[in-house]
Formats: C-alpha cells, structure tokens, sequence
C-alpha cells in the first residue's frame, strides 16, 4: 500500500504536534482518557479535511477549533452524573505542598470551571494565545473573552485560596 504526500504530511505533524495538542485536550477535558478521545475525533475532522487546509500554519487553530466544538457538543448532550446531598464530604487536610500537589489541584480547580471558561483560560493561558487570537478561536468578542478569562481567574483564585493581584 502506497502512503500518499498528504498523508505522510499528516503523519509529520500529528507526529510533530501530538503532545502538545494532546495537552490542551487534557486541559479541556480535565480527564487524561477523555483527552486521548477529545484529539482523535478532532485530528479525524482534521484528516478529513487535510486537502481542503491551504494554509498549514493555521493547523493548530483548526484542530483546538474542533477540540473545543467536539468537547462542546460531548458536554451539552451529557446527563447530570452529580447530584445534591444533605451532608457536605469531608475535606481533606493537606500539609504543605509540593509543586505536583499545587498543580494537581490546579488541575482540579480548573475541571470544575464551566466549559467557555475552561476552554478560555486553557487558550490564553496554557497555549499562551493572544485575546484576539483565543476570540477568533471561541467565535466571541475580544471584550466576552476579556470577561469570561477574568471571572474564570477569579474563581480559581476563590478556590485555591488565592487573593486577588493589587490593582493597577
């Protein structure tokens, strides 16, 4: 069997690219298996339309684009898996931490975030976007992505015991 242009063009750059995408579905995800699943749907979308991507440094924009639409779309046709409960769960007493704890719970800090915000703060923060560039990546506003990564911030902050920087 033959391996066309196209495809060992493809072959190079899931090669190339595969870890640090497979990052930014972990961050989308939260969840390292659902990550693995995230990327295969979107580098399939990507396969599917190699020959219809004229510009290929744009690449990287195409597959996060079809990581955040494929992660929304899971999301919206999820059912409520969690439900209320009388009693609060204990919480656990953690002595000082490392820095694998404190990304650990940065980690879980940021699954519990709400998709867009999420999906805002792993753009701008962990693939180090422009606001312009994660606002064309989202399809909102500059001023929503603004909004949107400074309330996400803010509830981090909230829930990793953070205060907030001073204000300049």
């Amino acid at each position: 069997m033959q391996i066309t242009q196209e495809e060992e063009e493809f072959r190079e750059y899931v090669a190339t690219r595969g870890p640090a995408l497979l990052r930014a579905a972990h961050q989308l995800t939260g969840h390292p298996l659902d990550a693995e699943d995230l990327l295969q749907n979107a580098l399939t979308r990507t396969y599917l339309a190699w020959d219809r991507i004229a510009d290929r440094g744009a690449l990287d924009g195409y597959v996060r684009r079809a990581m955040v639409n494929i992660n929304i779309s899971q999301w919206r046709r999820r059912k409520l898996e969690e439900y209320p409960s009388d009693e609060l769960p204990e919480v656990p007493w953690e002595p000082s931490e490392t820095y694998g704890e404190v990304h650990e719970r940065l980690e879980r800090a940021l699954s519990r975030l709400p998709e867009r915000m999420r999906a805002a703060i792993v753009l701008r923060y962990y693939e180090d976007m422009s606001e312009p560039e994660v606002a064309s990546t989202l399809g909102i506003s500059v001023g929503t992505v603004k909004s949107t990564v400074s309330r996400a911030m803010a509830k981090l902050r909230s829930e990793l015991g953070i205060s907030a920087p001073p204000q300049r």
